[in-house]
Formats: structure tokens, sequence, C-alpha cells
């Protein structure tokens, strides 16, 4: 199965009827991150901004027990607003609904008010049901990168507790059963082992264009056998999942060379990422280098001219496309223990995220926030924020 992530579930069981869409009825028509300023030089391609946290909804600091779960908020209501659709299809099916209910949580789950979430290629080839043979029952609520408060904990969650400040991928397989109940809602439901407390130093919205971009990064290199010492050629260097792995390759896993390409107007923005080589691939053929690679990282479809540039004996991750040996596919698995280890070089801003300048989108411009994402053309991760 070609894989549809760039940049990730637990399998939905039959689904209870608190956790259903039974109010779908009645919908509405209508630290330091990287953000690219356009086609500047370095110093002004790329803005470092910070920004305060701000926590966006008031929990008490005491704690009642549950037969379930544990919860001091009164604050909760039944019904949440949520982006949702019933078909498959185009952007056309997105429908803002206003009524949706509030997921209950199961024993090993939290619920978070959602503040910020991040769009992902799968989200939308989810929605053109490029995997529906293995997708959550219909209607859905899309989103699986997010950002937000802790409100609610299960009677089975061992470390997070109201008001943690917490991001994650709420789908620990991508295309293996996604929650009905995705996050771009006010509020949504994951299992405490998929999250991780937010970095200090990071914002809702940064900390949302991070999740599944990340993990894809970090675990393809590791699956590729990459390490200290080795080189990399990225495909893709401006992109959500790109521009982590050059970060990531550079300053958590010790590269000695890292190459990666991009069009000539965001060159600038590889090299501030780490890239050593810039590569304007409406210039030049990346295949054609004398230099070869230890892993060439595929996040764009190019997988008959990727192996031309590896190694003998190197590896090929393919995020997209066509596999040529000795390319390979996978599927990220989202684990909070991996963004744990990661949130040490977030918080030293050694890897930082990247967002388009276009976004984030308010919560109100999800279609218009899609459609974007849609061209192909976006630099880092779509954010959207804030989501009331």
């Amino acid at each position: 199965m070609e894989a549809l992530l760039s940049s990730t579930a637990l399998q939905l069981k039959p689904i209870h009827p608190s956790s259903s869409f039974s109010s779908f009825h009645s919908p509405f028509s209508s630290t330091s991150v990287l953000r690219v300023k356009g086609n500047r030089k370095a110093e002004n391609f790329i803005q470092k901004s910070h920004f305060s946290t701000v926590l966006p909804l008031r929990v008490s600091a005491s704690s009642q027990a549950a037969p379930v779960e544990t919860s001091t908020s009164t604050s909760i209501p039944s019904e949440m607003k949520a982006w949702s659709y019933t078909d498959y299809g185009s952007v056309d099916v997105l429908k803002f609904e206003s009524n949706v209910s509030v997921p209950e949580i199961k024993e090993d789950q939290v619920l978070i008010k959602v503040v910020a979430a991040a769009l992902n290629p799968v989200d939308f080839k989810r929605r053109l049901g490029k995997f529906k043979a293995t997708d959550s029952p219909l209607p859905t609520v899309p989103g699986y990168d997010v950002a937000g408060v802790v409100v609610k904990v299960g009677s089975q969650v061992k470390e997070l507790k109201e008001g943690d400040e917490v991001y994650g991928d709420i789908h620990e397989k991508a295309l293996d059963g996604p929650k009905q109940y995705g996050s771009l809602a006010e509020y949504t439901a994951v299992e405490e082992k998929l999250v991780a407390l937010k970095p200090k130093n990071l914002s809702f919205a940064e900390a949302a264009a991070l999740p599944l971009a990340i993990e894809t990064a970090y675990e393809g290199m590791e699956k590729a056998g990459f390490s200290s010492g080795k080189s990399i050629l990225v495909l893709g260097g401006a992109g959500g999942v790109g521009s982590l792995v050059i970060q990531l390759a550079k300053h958590v896993f010790g590269a000695s060379k890292v190459a990666a390409t991009s069009s000539t107007g965001k060159l600038e923005l590889l090299k501030s990422l780490g890239a050593d080589l810039a590569i304007d691939y409406t210039k030049e053929n990346f295949e054609d280098l004398p230099d070869k690679f230890d892993v060439v990282y595929d996040s764009v479809g190019q997988g008959e001219k990727a192996v031309k540039a590896v190694k003998e004996g190197g590896s090929v991750v393919v995020l997209t496309g066509a596999v040529t040996p000795p390319g390979f596919r996978f599927v990220v698995t989202s684990n909070g223990e991996k963004l744990k280890k990661l949130n040490t070089y977030l918080e030293s801003g050694k890897v930082k995220p990247v967002i388009d300048p276009k976004g984030p989108f308010p919560f109100d411009k999800v279609v218009d926030a899609f459609s974007y994402l849609e061209t192909g053309r976006a630099t880092g991760k779509v954010v959207i924020h804030p989501i009331p």
C-alpha cells in the first residue's frame, strides 16, 4: 500500500453510544520557531519568534476520583464545535458542526482541550478515501496533530494530570483504524502513551506543528540505520518532514554531510536548518551528483531517481510514490516516548518547528488550510490556531 504520510490509532472498536456522532444533525454552513517570510536572504528569510504560553482553560487544582475517569472541571460541555465529513471527497465535504458530542475517554486516555492542530498529507488522503478499507466508520472529525491542555484523565493514567500542556499524534497507526474523533475539534481523547508534555519554550501552535512529522522523520532515519558520521540526502527539504530530517540529521544523529533539495526560493531555508549542500531541483539533477549518500530520505516520491544517489549498501526511505530497491516504505507508529526524548533538542533550540508563513489558519478557515496544503507548495507545516 502506498504510504500516505509525510509531513501518522488506536484501532476503533465498536463505538459506544456516548462516543458516537449522535449530535451530527445541525451543521453550520458555514524558545523559537522558524517562520518563512518569502524569498529574502538567510538572515531575513528566517525569523525566530518567541511566544508566551497562555492556558486557554481554567482548571481546578484539586481532583476527585471516579470509577473510570477523574475530572475536576465543571466547564467541559457535552457538545463541541468540530470539523467533520460524512462522505469521502474533496474539501467540499468538510462541514463545520456546532453540536458534536464531546468524546468519552477510556481508562488509559486523557481528554484534551485542543488549542492548536496541524494538517498533514495523510489528512486529505484519508478524506479522499485512499485507505477507506482500514479507516474508522464515517462520519469523521479529521486531524492527527494536537497541542492543548489536559482537562480529564482516565483511571489508569499514570503520569499526566489535569492542567498539563501536552502535544502528540493522536492516532497510533495512521492508516489502520485511526480514531473517529480527530484533533480538528474543541476536544479530543487520546491514549496517554501517545502524547508528551509540550516543550516549555514552544507555543501551542509551534508544538502542534511537530508530532507526526518529527516522529516520521526520526523513525525513518532509525529504520535506515542512520548514525553519526554518515551522509544523507533529503528530497523535499523544505516540507514538514524534510525540514525536520535535516535538523535531526545534523543536530541529533551527528551527520557528516547533509544535502537537501528545494525550489530556488527555499534554498536559504535549507542552509539555515543545517544543510551543508542546498540543491535547486529546478536547475540541477541531484541524481547526477558525483558524491553519493549513505541514506536518501525521499519525502516527495522520486524513488527511481533516489536510488541513483545512494551509496552501495545504503538505504532509501520512501514516504510516497513507487519504491525501487534498495528503497523501503514504512508507516510511522505514534509514540509519546519519542517525543519525550526529542523534547531535549526542542527545548535547547537545536531543533525547531517550521510553520508555513500563510498560517496559522484560524479554526474557521480549515477549508482554506486544506486547499493550500493540497497545492503541494506549503513550507514546513500548515497549522490551525487558535481553536476556541
